[in-house]
């Protein structure tokens, strides 16, 4: 009995030891490749440094937005209470409607719309066929226009604002939308020399070999342009709407000179420019309200706050993962 009990004993002690010798053994290899990576997989330092740079610069960005948004909602006892910092005791949602009321609010999200959109469309459309003329075609003095291009977007627009109100004060276009429309259907918007590089850089990347097969087949110019290089663009074509619409929206102090007039006042205004008189328009919302308005404290000021940059970012939101792609894609690969 003792014999098989010791025969047992030895043979579970080498399955035991077959076991281990099968199993992943833990060297200084596979650690120092776990810790710093290989060719083929990012090592563990590298992907903690990249995710926790970006859970910092996240962090600050999001800080800011969290703390208007949670104050937003306080009431003036939360304010006064030094104890409440981030949670509300209780949701005040009259802050939005006192806020919403004194910004009248839809007006000036559609006039909002329409002084960003409509830019927005001129920019793509001339931006667009300057950027594929200067891919596509060569001609004389080709870098020079390169370098005025990359000049008027160093170029400061303080030099130039004083001149351009001039002139169109002289043409008699202040208080309209037709200072926000002609420079870019001009391809001179607001940042437009970016919005011709971007373009140019993309349709660099089309194949020649396309649009030489489609002018073969009969394809002119423009049928080129429409049928080949503008498909081809699409990313650059979301690239640039975002960017546009945004740098349109977030735009005061020029939409206030030429567009909403400083001399005379006109009838376009943008929820920007009516958070910039936020005070004095809520000053005079109280005073006329018929039901009993609060007065103007920080919570109402970061309710009309919100109230401003919600819409950029109920579109970015839904816009975000084109964006991305668009971010991500360089269009075709060619020569």
């Amino acid at each position: 009995m003792r014999r098989d009990n010791k025969e047992k004993k030895a043979k579970q002690n080498n399955s035991a030891k077959a076991i281990a010798a099968a199993g992943p053994k833990f060297t200084k290899e596979k650690f120092r490749k776990f810790m710093l990576g290989s060719k083929e997989k990012q090592g563990f330092i590298k992907i903690f440094c990249i995710y926790a740079l970006l859970i910092c610069i996240g962090f600050i960005y999001l800080n800011p937005i969290l703390h208007m948004l949670s104050t937003s909602f306080m009431d003036l006892d939360d304010l006064l209470d030094s104890s409440i910092n981030w949670i509300p005791s209780a949701f005040n949602v009259s802050n939005y409607a006192q806020a919403a009321s004194s910004m009248d609010f839809w007006a000036s999200l559609g006039k909002s719309v329409v002084v960003a959109g409509v830019p927005t469309i001129c920019n793509l459309i001339a931006c667009s066929v300057i950027g594929y003329g200067l891919a596509r075609f060569e001609f004389p003095c080709k870098k020079a226009v390169f370098g005025i291009i990359i000049f008027t977007f160093i170029l400061p627009s303080q030099v130039t604002m004083i001149p351009t109100y001039v002139l169109y004060s002289n043409m008699g276009i202040l208080g309209t939308i037709i200072p926000y429309v002609l420079p870019p259907l001009l391809g001179m918007g607001i940042n437009a020399p970016i919005f011709i590089l971007i373009f140019w850089q993309f349709f660099r990347q089309v194949p020649k070999v396309l649009i030489e097969a489609a002018q073969i087949d009969g394809a002119g110019y423009f049928k080129s342009f429409f049928r080949i290089s503008l498909p081809s663009a699409a990313p650059a074509f979301i690239t640039v709407a975002l960017f546009s619409f945004v740098w349109y929206w977030n735009e005061s102090y020029l939409t206030e000179m030429y567009v909403s007039g400083v001399m005379k006042s006109s009838g376009w205004t943008t929820l920007v420019i009516q958070l910039d008189n936020f005070a004095k328009n809520y000053s005079t919302y109280a005073n006329t309200a018929v039901s009993g308005a609060t007065s103007i404290n920080e919570a109402i000021n970061m309710s009309g706050t919100m109230l401003s940059i919600l819409p950029l970012m109920l579109m970015y939101f839904v816009l975000q993962r084109y964006f991305v792609e668009s971010i991500d894609r360089t269009g075709i690969t060619g020569e």
